[in-house]
C-alpha cells in the first residue's frame, strides 16, 4: 500500500493573506461545504460555521466599486498626500481595498477596469506588509 504525502494548508490569516501577497498573488478562502468565498480569509465560514476551507487564487484585475482622494494621511503616507483610495471588485464579486495610482483623480470612474501591481516592501518597520496598489487596466 503506497502512502500519500499530506501537505499542510496554510491557516486561513491575515498573515498568510499577507505572505501570499509577497509572492505576488490574490488569496481568499472558499468554504467547502457551501460554497461561499472569503476575502480577507477567515478560518470559519460565517455562513454555515464550518472549519472545512480551502484557499483559491483570484485574478488581480477588477472594476472600481467606490474611492476618495486622501488629503491628510499618516506620517508613512505623506509622501503620497493627495492620493486616491478604492475598493475594486475582483472575481466572484469579493472586494479588496487599495491606493489608486497612475491615473489622474479627475479620470476616475466608478466600474473602471483596473489591477493590481505589486511593490517590494521597503520599510523596516514592523509590520512588513507587501506592497500593492490599483492602476487602470491597459484595453
Amino acid at each position: 500500500m503506497e502512502e500519500t504525502e499530506k501537505t499542510e494548508v496554510p491557516p486561513f490569516t491575515i498573515e498568510q493573506f499577507y505572505k501570499f501577497l509577497l509572492e505576488k498573488r490574490i488569496m481568499a478562502a472558499q468554504c467547502e461545504e457551501c460554497g461561499a468565498k472569503f476575502l480577507p480569509p477567515r478560518p470559519v465560514c460565517s455562513n454555515c460555521y464550518s472549519r472545512n476551507l480551502t484557499w483559491i487564487q483570484l485574478k488581480p484585475k477588477g472594476k472600481l466599486v467606490t474611492y476618495t482622494i486622501i488629503y491628510v494621511a499618516s506620517q508613512r503616507f505623506q509622501p503620497f498626500v493627495p492620493y486616491a483610495y478604492g475598493i475594486v471588485e475582483l472575481e466572484n464579486e469579493l472586494r479588496l481595498p487599495g491606493m489608486i495610482r497612475e491615473v489622474k483623480h479627475e479620470d476616475l470612474k466608478i466600474g473602471m477596469r483596473l489591477e493590481v501591481v505589486f511593490e517590494p516592501t521597503v520599510t523596516e518597520e514592523w509590520p512588513q506588509w507587501p506592497n500593492y496598489y490599483f492602476k487602470p487596466l491597459k484595453q
